[in-house]
């Protein structure tokens, strides 16, 4: 019986994952393409920076829409939905002919994929009991990590053969192959005709969960009842401080690579790589650590928070980066890659807050107002640091000094985020709505 929970269970954590993976695939293209696109279409680091801009204000407000939609649709129309129209935003790029066209391309793009991990969340809440969620979290969130190492060693080949309209086309089309097998295979636990009661009472085997049948799944709680709580403070000031350190080396480590060490566009397919290999170690290793310390009978939030603080020191090598690379490149991609693999843990925990915070009713919309702060925060940095920062630095050729300036930045924005976060909820605390 086990066996049979746990096959279908992890079926599901599949499925996400996939989701997940094609989630960062699709978005990271551009990037990959910077160098191509900047000399085509004869763009600066200012315009690089708006059209992100443009990427994550949408991307950001559409996390608070796309949380709201998938708790009024439920978890399988609202992630069909989100992948289906950002499938459609992924294949637009490849029309786009400018830097304005293609900031409506990644403006569309963005508030279609906020759709990912409201409803990767819910669908966790779901099918997991609460000991097992950091690590399914950290399963399926290893996709974002699995979509970073295909991108760059796909992208740059198909640019290079075909073109880079290509390269849009092609991994947007990888969504709708997703579809057919979401269709076919995900239902709720409640619904499922594959699950025993014995299976069903082991998922809700949460103490909190005994009335679940009770909940009314479509019941709306306002954004503004979920805002006067401090625990959806915590978890969005974490991921305002957080997320645009992972939009940065999304965003900005192929060029990273290429201004530092002069790679050419299909040198960089391996570093980049290797960089979120060895983040998809902590993506998984992040579910790991609190369930070990659960399992040492330490209570989960404790668990969470223990090994957030952990991550959080994990990050801070990523300072001397530069300093590493001077000796050998492949010692700054290792110094970078232990710092995203840090995130990832990292990202894997704060997520999963949510669910041990908030009834599942609320996940998806808490995790949307997270989301949102997530992406404020990625412009706010992208805006005031990034666009001005890296045009003047790179007019001078001392492109290495921003680059610095944006490794001290990432090196403490964890621990500022955990410190926060503990003061604002020093104790776990189950929200009742």
């Amino acid at each position: 019986m086990e066996n049979k929970i746990g096959n279908y269970r992890w079926t599901i954590c599949a499925l996400v994952f996939f989701a997940t993976t094609v989630n960062y695939l699709d978005r990271q293209v551009i990037s990959l393409l910077k160098s191509v696109l900047s000399d085509e279409l004869k763009w600066d680091d200012g315009d690089y920076a708006n059209i992100e801009i443009a990427f994550k204000l949408f991307y950001s407000f559409g996390m608070l829409i796309a949380g709201r939609v998938v708790d009024k649709l439920g978890t399988k129309k609202g992630y069909a939905m989100a992948t289906g129209l950002w499938s459609l935003a992924a294949i637009g790029h490849a029309f786009a002919n400018s830097a304005f066209g293609f900031m409506i391309a990644r403006a569309f793009l963005g508030v279609t994929e906020a759709g990912n991990f409201p409803a990767a969340i819910k669908s966790t809440a779901e099918w997991f009991p609460k000991k097992e969620r950091a690590l399914a979290t950290g399963i399926f969130n290893s996709g974002t990590n699995i979509g970073a190492i295909v991108a760059p060693l796909t992208v740059p080949f198909i640019a290079a053969a075909w073109g880079w309209q290509w390269a849009f086309i092609l991994t947007g089309l990888i969504g709708f192959i997703w579809l057919v097998l979401w269709q076919k295979h995900y239902t709720t636990p409640k619904d499922s005709k594959k699950l025993s009661q014995a299976e069903y009472d082991y998922i809700h085997s949460d103490k909190e969960d005994e009335n679940i049948e009770k909940v009314v799944e479509n019941e709306k709680v306002s954004w503004f009842k979920l805002l006067t709580f401090r625990q959806t403070w915590a978890f969005a000031i974490g991921k305002f401080l957080t997320d645009p350190v992972w939009w940065f080396y999304l965003f900005w480590l192929p060029d990273f690579l290429q201004s530092e060490y002069k790679l050419t566009l299909t040198e960089i397919a391996i570093p980049t790589a290797v960089v979120y290999m060895i983040s998809t170690i902590g993506s998984v290793g992040g579910g790991y650590l609190p369930m070990a310390f659960i399992n040492r009978n330490m209570p989960a939030f404790k668990a969470r928070k223990t090994s957030m603080f952990i991550f959080a020191l994990c990050v801070l090598p990523v300072v001397l980066s530069q300093y590493a690379g001077r000796i050998n490149m492949w010692l700054a991609v290792l110094v970078i890659g232990i710092a995203a693999a840090a995130h990832q843990a990292w990202s894997a925990n704060i997520f999963t807050t949510v669910s041990d915070m908030f009834p599942k009713k609320a996940t998806a919309s808490v995790t949307g107002i997270g989301g949102m702060m997530g992406g404020m925060g990625g412009i706010l940095l992208t805006w005031a640091v990034q666009k001005n920062m890296f045009v003047y630095y790179r007019s001078i050729n001392q492109i290495e000094t921003a680059y610095f300036i944006m490794f001290l930045i990432c090196g403490a924005a964890y621990l500022l985020a955990w410190l926060i976060m503990h003061i604002l909820v020093p104790k776990m605390k189950k929200i009742e709505l």
